[in-house]
């Protein structure tokens, strides 16, 4: 198949032993009752198999809706998922599953959700500092901070659980572009998505995230002063502002950088879509 087949939200691509790995979110059950994860495999980035399922809830799992953006990272000899699950009287939340291959299959790793169990989070992703040190960094999400807040935490050495308390790295309002939302609630504020690291050729620390622009879904990236999660994080010019968002970074096998986000940003209709980048050194720039 196709890119143009495949719909999933949050897509991120791992390239491990000449083949890409791509995983996302269920178009299709995103926003209700959810069981499972898919994987796609490519040699290419053009024919794609699958999906084929690297999870799968079979009753015994404590979550049972809005399976949302997995990512898979290969840690000290074993695959993580880092992925955000919400059930009846939970706090959605991050938890980390744990496979020998890419390909699953994955099993529970965390004891349930490594975000604070009062806060509403979602979006985790593994950090690992130039000392060797894992974090998660995370969405405190928009619906109950009112401006949605990005933040770190520190995972004990074997990604099972926190190692301390989080902090805050940024909020969406200090994006100067960011669109004020008003949720089916009624609660109105600036949504944080997908936080996603990436470490230029100078050494520059940038995380990559999403929320909402006048163009719709936004990929933005904010910049560390200190190249560490430890720094003072401002924003810089978004890397895609036309409706779509929760983006990350890949490097091909023939060396070229890619952004892949998911675009549209409508129900059913979220295809993963490539983008060729540039690492100027201490920046990211999209080519024409």
């Amino acid at each position: 198949m196709q890119l143009a087949d495949i719909n999933i939200r949050d897509p991120f691509v791992l390239v491990h032993e000449g083949k890409y790995y791509l995983y996302g979110t269920r178009g299709a059950t995103c926003w209700g009752p959810a069981d499972g994860f898919d994987v796609y495999v490519s040699e290419d980035m053009t024919n794609w198999s699958g999906p084929r399922e690297i999870f799968h809830n079979d009753g015994s799992f404590w979550a049972d809706r809005n399976y949302w953006a997995p990512e898979v990272h290969l840690y000290n000899g074993a695959f993580y998922m880092f992925a955000s699950f919400k059930a009846e009287g939970v706090h959605r939340g991050t938890a980390i599953l744990r496979a020998e291959s890419p390909m699953g299959p994955f099993v529970p790793h965390s004891d349930g959700c490594v975000t604070p169990a009062q806060w509403e989070c979602l979006d985790g992703t593994l950090y690992v500092s130039p000392e060797g040190t894992p974090y998660m960094v995370f969405c405190h999400e928009w619906v109950q901070a009112g401006d949605g807040e990005i933040c770190a935490m520190q995972l004990t050495r074997d990604l099972r659980a926190a190692a301390g308390e989080p902090w805050l790295l940024f909020r969406a309002s200090e994006a100067p572009w960011c669109k004020v939302m008003r949720h089916s609630s009624g609660v109105e504020g600036c949504v944080t998505d997908g936080p996603f690291f990436w470490r230029t050729t100078d050494g520059t620390l940038l995380c990559l995230w999403a929320s909402f622009s006048q163009g719709g879904y936004t990929e933005a990236v904010a910049v560390s002063d200190s190249g560490d999660l430890t720094g003072r994080f401002t924003q810089a010019e978004p890397l895609f502002m036309n409706d779509g968002g929760h983006g990350m970074v890949f490097r091909a096998l023939d060396g070229q950088l890619y952004l892949t986000l998911h675009s549209p940003n409508e129900h059913l209709k979220e295809r993963p879509c490539f983008h060729p980048i540039e690492d100027t050194g201490s920046r990211l720039v999209r080519k024409n």
